[in-house]
């Protein structure tokens, strides 16, 4: 069926050169009919970008050609992360002309050897699309067909020749076929769907301007130091300023490019976006529509700016974006959201409270999806400035008013925020004493500590995390783990144990009198520590007993980073754990949830549909032969519907699995707490 798209190959390929031996320089330059080159700001940039990376990041990092090796391998992975633009020929050769070229380049703030790579890249993505857009155009797919695409290709080897290379471009086009067949979008021409889709892409490479280039080239050297070190263009940076300023009426979600899909990083809390559950860190964005039937315009490979714009807008309009779930591992099927814009809602990002009648036990649960805070209002002395730390001291005085038998705090999802909040609310739980440790670039050691020496609750207490625990919510965890203050449940946490700054690229004047922008510089200056002196990084929180959730461990985490830094310890502070539970209250809690959950109905059932949907989204491979795919795709649909949990409602708790069986640990906690007092109380000596 495929013979006019291999006559198709020809006519469509015969102008892409190959890169061989001596006249390689000569091959590359001639590819791309607009040569892009770096802009003078933008090596000016360059120069202010290696400084600071040499200078003021946390890791210390020698410039040599092993640097050299890790630029380019980590550049031509984010360009070509699917492996299905180059071949091994060429990477090779690009490997031998530039591989060791970016250290030097890197001492002078050039970007040379990246443009080179980029134009190279930018023609093969042109002719890629002209390929696809042409069959889509011609072609009748078979799809009863047993025949696969491999999805997850990061440990695969780069296609032999282009004859491979053009096999894998035809199996994408028959995946993204069945996609749009099964999205929901009930588009009644996928031909034509696809056509455009094809073309839109096309148009935005034919667009393509040097700062294109430089972002993705810079970043491969930021990321090269850590993950979180990244450079923004001054238009990126306007982004990230009202992302962070959390006021623009919106979706609620920050987002980032990440190879050629715009990704999830932060659903804020209190927005659109996490009210409804609706997006999740690490979703990719690949389409957008607005109100209820436009259509849908193909964001794949666009820049990062221009599908903020599409989905930015008034209050109160409806925006569609068409995702790719991380809890899928990236694979299909895509799935349609529709968001109302809105602006953040303060009162629905604070911590909220709820009930939960487990073994007889009365169990308050504080739900905290953020360490909030309004640094304006504290700053103005206000007397009711936004607070985590004051929200969660007026629910834990409701929840003691209510005679509850212990609580359970639970962040998961919760992706951290306000360090001091962190701290601050740790103290609400601990008498006094250290709470994180910071270590600086210099080696310097900051310890942070609850000073009130008094805790507000000294009950049964037990944290709930996931995966997209992090940061500040880890330093909660650990902290209440290493005083041994309560139990920690769920699954092994993010990971996240840096701290970054905001450092501006600009020299002092131009030649106008006025600082000249260069864009802005996210930099890793410091490390988090547990009191313990173990770190959160890399490793993150390990529960004493472990729920798995729906988040695919697999994709999420700091550790699926090739660059981040590495776990590592300090010297202990000195600190007094509370001993509030031992190794062997752990022991006896574990094995009581093991019998318990293993004849609890409910939860072997969450257990067995989370083991399939493991099944699937560990596949490397996605089927395209019609029948599978869509049996497949009506699985994920059905577990997802009964499994994924509403964030902000609490009529369904009796649904949440994961957060009742929390409970039932607590209700354990506290019967063994009164059989210690019980115990206590009999072996005391009588009074004389």
């Amino acid at each position: 069926m495929f013979n006019r798209s291999l006559l198709l190959t020809v006519v469509l390929l015969g102008s892409v050169s190959p890169i061989y031996g001596a006249n390689t320089k000569t091959s590359i330059a001639s590819t791309a009919s607009v040569i892009l080159r770096p802009t003078p700001p933008e090596e000016e940039a360059g120069k202010y970008i290696s400084q600071y990376l040499l200078k003021q990041h946390y890791r210390r990092v020698p410039v040599n050609d092993s640097l050299s090796v890790q630029i380019f391998n980590r550049y031509i992975e984010n360009l070509d992360a699917s492996k299905n633009y180059f071949t091994a020929v060429e990477v090779e050769n690009l490997r031998k002309l530039y591989g060791n070229r970016f250290d030097d380049e890197f001492h002078s703030g050039k970007s040379d050897a990246g443009f080179a790579i980029y134009n190279f890249f930018v023609k093969r993505a042109r002719d890629k699309m002209r390929f696809m857009k042409a069959v889509a155009d011609t072609v009748n797919f078979n799809f009863s067909v047993p025949e696969t695409l491999e999805l997850d290709r990061k440990g695969s080897k780069w296609p032999a020749d282009m004859q491979q290379l053009v096999e894998l471009w035809k199996k994408e086009l028959k995946y993204q076929w069945l996609n749009l067949k099964y999205t929901g979008e009930n588009s009644p021409n996928i031909r034509g769907a696809l056509s455009k889709s094809l073309t839109s892409r096309l148009n935005m490479l034919n667009r393509q301007r040097p700062d294109d280039a430089f972002q993705v080239y810079a970043n491969a050297v930021t990321t090269s130091f850590d993950p979180h070190t990244n450079y923004f263009s001054p238009d990126e940076y306007e982004n990230f300023q009202i992302d962070m300023s959390r006021s623009l009426e919106g979706i609620g979600a920050k987002l980032q490019s990440e190879n050629e899909f715009t990704v999830v990083n932060e659903v804020i809390p209190g927005g659109p976006a996490f009210r409804g559950n609706l997006l999740k860190k690490g979703d990719k964005i690949i389409g957008v529509g607005q109100g209820p039937t436009d259509e849908l315009i193909d964001v794949t490979g666009w820049r990062i700016n221009d599908v903020v714009k599409l989905i930015r807008g008034r209050k109160g309009t409806l925006v569609r974006l068409k995702v790719l779930p991380a809890n899928q591992g990236g694979r299909g099927p895509a799935k349609l959201v529709q968001i109302v814009r809105d602006r953040i809602n303060l009162e629905e990002q604070a911590a909220r409270k709820s009930v939960i009648m487990q073994g007889g036990k009365k169990i308050g649960v504080v739900t905290i999806p953020s360490f909030y805070l309004d640094f304006d209002g504290q700053q103005k002395n206000m007397a009711e400035y936004n607070s985590t730390t004051h929200d969660v001291t007026r629910i834990i005085g409701e929840l003691v008013s209510d005679h509850v038998d212990g609580i359970v705090v639970d962040l998961r999802d919760n992706g951290g925020g306000s360090l001091e909040e962190a701290v601050n609310v740790t103290g609400l739980f601990i008498p006094f004493g250290p709470v994180v440790q910071i270590s600086n670039v210099n080696g310097g050691k900051t310890i942070l500590r609850d000073e009130d020496r008094r805790a507000l609750y000294n009950g049964p207490l037990a944290v709930l995390v996931n995966r997209y625990s992090a940061s500040a919510s880890e330093i909660f965890a650990a902290a209440v783990q290493d005083y041994g203050r309560g139990v920690i449940i769920g699954e092994r946490t993010f990971g996240k144990g840096t701290v970054q700054s905001l450092l501006k690229l600009a020299r002092p004047f131009s030649f106008f009198g006025k600082p000249a922008d260069l864009g802005e510089l996210k930099l890793t200056i410091a490390k988090f520590y547990r009191i313990s002196g173990g770190s959160t990084q890399h490793k993150g929180v390990v529960p004493d007993i472990t729920m798995p959730s729906m988040v695919d461990t697999t994709t999420i985490g700091e550790d699926t980073y090739t660059s981040s830094l590495p776990w590592s310890s300090i010297s202990r502070s000195f600190f007094r754990p509370l001993g509030d539970i031992s190794s062997e209250d752990i022991d006896v809690l574990r094995q009581k949830f093991k019998e318990r959950s293993s004849k609890n109905r409910f939860y072997q059932s969450y257990l067995r549909d989370l083991g399939v949907l493991d099944q699937i989204r560990r596949k490397k491979s996605v089927s395209l032969q019609e029948t599978v795919f869509r049996t497949e795709t009506e699985t994920i649909k059905q577990i997802e519907k009964q499994w994924v949990r509403e964030p902000d409602s609490t009529k369904d708790i009796n649904k949440d699995v994961v957060l009742n069986q929390s409970a039932a640990v607590v209700s354990d906690l506290a019967s063994l707490k009164a059989a210690h007092r019980q115990t206590v109380i009999r072996v005391m000596p009588p009074l004389n």
